[in-house]
């Protein structure tokens, strides 16, 4: 699994599974963010599926999904600046390439 640290406290990445997992967690991160809504390609694993393997682990698991293609929406960016400011960091953020989880972190920390 390859990640791209954005911020000192928040990284984004493609799809992950729950064998990865572990590996964020010994990363040090706290909080995994799920930006990519299920069923969007055959086979990848349910917001859930990865969630139940993220709260087996100790970490917190929050899913903000949001459409490839587009901007985020303000609902999106509202619900990210809340995990930020709620939630224990560092983060983890991921969809199928990043570039969703670093919009989605972007718009809610510079507006």
């Amino acid at each position: 699994m390859k990640y791209q640290s954005i911020a000192p406290d928040f990284a984004v990445a493609g799809q992950i599974t729950p064998s990865d997992i572990p590996a964020i967690k010994d990363a040090g991160f706290k909080t995994v963010i799920c930006n990519r809504p299920d069923g969007e390609e055959a086979g990848q694993p349910t917001a859930e599926t990865i969630g139940e393997a993220v709260r087996a682990a100790g970490l917190t698991f929050i899913a903000i999904p949001m459409a490839a293609g587009v901007p985020p929406t303000s609902d999106v960016v509202i619900e990210t600046q809340e995990v930020l400011n709620t939630l224990p960091g560092p983060y983890f953020a991921y969809c199928r390439s990043g570039n969703r989880a670093a919009q989605a972190w972007m718009q809610a920390t510079q507006g």
